[in-house]
């Protein structure tokens, strides 16, 4: 995993709502803090801080974990970006978007990002049944094994097709 192949208008965009934010909460500015935004407005997977600041350090060996943790909780802060956690007892971070729901393997740790019709119409179907309910968020989370780490024969996680 790596860069997210972005139109410059995007990047354009991203940078401009984070200086937005900066601007109206009187932040500053830094070096190591625009380093670190950049790096992950281009990343193109759910990210830790870990990984993150692996990136980052590639850049600047200086840049030290809490300025990576303040950083990402002032882009989840700023609509930026979102956390989730995949049950695997660390928090991930990708950058804010389209909505989408995700597969986890609980055997390889892929995380796939899907989008389905069906099931956001079934959502507010289910919604409006159950009392009226408009939905203004929600998270959706599939579990699971691929079928390489099942065993399957010649079963392929979707991972390897993935390039780095």
């Amino acid at each position: 995993m790596g860069e997210r192949d972005f139109h410059p208008k995007d990047m354009k965009r991203l940078k401009g709502a984070w200086n937005e934010y900066l601007q109206e909460h009187s932040l500053n500015s830094t070096q190591q803090r625009e380093l670190i935004v950049d790096q992950f407005l281009r990343s193109r997977d759910h990210v830790s801080i870990d990984q993150l600041l692996a990136r980052v350090r590639k850049r600047n060996r200086k840049v030290g974990y809490a300025t990576v943790y303040r950083t990402l909780k002032l882009l989840v802060e700023a609509g930026l970006a979102t956390q989730s956690e995949f049950g695997e007892g660390q928090t991930r971070y990708e950058v804010a978007g389209e909505h989408h729901d995700h597969f986890i393997c609980t055997g390889c740790g892929l995380i796939l990002e899907f989008e389905d019709p069906e099931i956001e119409r079934l959502q507010d179907e289910i919604a409006q049944r159950l009392g009226g309910f408009a939905i203004t968020r929600h998270r959706h989370e599939l579990y699971g094994v691929c079928a390489k780490k099942r065993g399957v024969p010649d079963g392929r996680c979707p991972n390897e097709d993935k390039k780095d």
